[in-house]
């Protein structure tokens, strides 16, 4: 359980701020959706609602928190496909990075999301995949 002594969250849990709102999100050539990303339970967790709809029938959430003993943030996904992604990064020098370790088909590879080009009413989110073990993305 978190300190009783200290209520308020620390200051990375700031860090994500830049993602709060809601988004138009656009992706490829014909994706199209929405994503409403609110600041929740007194400031210590970062909810994600997104939307494909009407392009497609695909509606997902995460959940996102700044893990202060490991010094890392966390992020768990889940979508109405039945997929359930956790992911773990930081903050750092204008992007936020998070990532996972993920198994296809007998492959294990690393999948990240990369947050960049950061400001006021856009930026830009990358899904990445290493097959290297992270040497390249």
């Amino acid at each position: 359980m978190g300190d009783k002594s200290d209520p308020d969250p620390p200051p990375e849990a700031r860090q994500f701020d830049f993602w709060l709102g809601d988004w138009k999100v656009t992706w490829g050539e014909n994706g199209r959706g929405v994503n409403r990303v609110e600041s929740i339970l007194d400031g210590y967790v970062i909810l994600e609602n997104f939307d494909a709809a009407p392009a497609m029938p695909f509606r997902g959430l995460s959940v996102s928190t700044f893990n202060r003993r490991l010094g890392k943030w966390q992020q768990t996904w889940v979508d109405n496909q039945g997929n359930y992604l956790d992911f773990i990064g930081e903050y750092d020098s204008g992007s936020m990075i998070l990532q996972r370790e993920a198994t296809l088909d007998g492959v294990t590879f690393l999948q990240r999301m990369v947050w960049h080009n950061i400001a006021s009413n856009r930026l830009d989110w990358n899904w990445e995949r290493s097959d290297d073990r992270g040497r390249t993305w």
